[in-house]
């Protein structure tokens, strides 16, 4: 993309409340198929030559493109399969990218309460602010082209546990004075337990060459 391209270009950006948004398809088993192709063909190219050009305009695709594009390959696949997977991740990126302060609230929060080693998984520094949780998250999606990707998706897992955790502790706390506040942190807690639980998954599967 030329300067002058990128002068005019105006990225398509998505909040949180709407990443569980379904997207309108006309053939369903179509779609399927293209989901399945694209995400398939994506990876393997990618990772048999990861060149850093290539990685890099891969982790940033949604802060140059939005997240349209993608929704319309992976959105409506099920959790469990690559595609499924690549979208979950992507939103998560984006969650981050839109809103790092909330996110790093989150994260302080959760990795103070959480009682696991979900932290060290995740891997972010402690304490870990806007601008590491940014770095953090592009890490863990450009693990997925040029590194383990089981590892990819077991640290993005554990990084939504920890964060589910972290908007968990929130909500407690403004329940008796913000019920309002409470309960979208409540849904984001629901949203990012139900992302680990199928990344996880997905990590499993791929250790098995049973992720399609």
């Amino acid at each position: 993309m030329s300067d002058e391209s990128r002068e005019f270009h105006k990225p398509v950006r998505r909040p949180a409340e709407l990443f569980d948004r379904l997207f309108a398809a006309e053939d369903p088993a179509e779609v399927s198929r293209v989901a399945h192709t694209t995400a398939q063909a994506l990876l393997s190219r990618v990772r048999e030559d990861p060149t850093a050009d290539v990685v890099e305009r891969l982790v940033s695709f949604t802060d140059e493109h939005g997240i349209d594009d993608l929704a319309e390959l992976w959105s409506r696949s099920p959790a469990k399969t690559l595609p499924g997977a690549l979208w979950r991740l992507y939103l998560l990126q984006l969650m981050i990218h839109d809103d790092p302060l909330t996110a790093a609230l989150l994260y302080e929060r959760g990795r103070v309460e959480l009682a696991s080693a979900d932290p060290v998984i995740a891997g972010a520094p402690v304490p870990a602010g806007p601008d590491e949780l940014v770095a953090l998250v592009d890490a863990i999606l450009r693990g997925l082209f040029q590194g383990d990707f089981a590892v990819a998706l077991e640290r993005a897992a554990a990084f939504c546990r920890v964060q589910a955790s972290g908007a968990t502790h929130l909500a407690d706390d403004y329940e008796a004075t913000e019920p309002d506040r409470a309960s979208v942190l409540t849904t984001r807690a629901l949203r990012l337990t139900d992302y680990a639980g199928d990344l996880a998954a997905c990590a499993a599967l791929w250790r098995r060459d049973a992720l399609t």
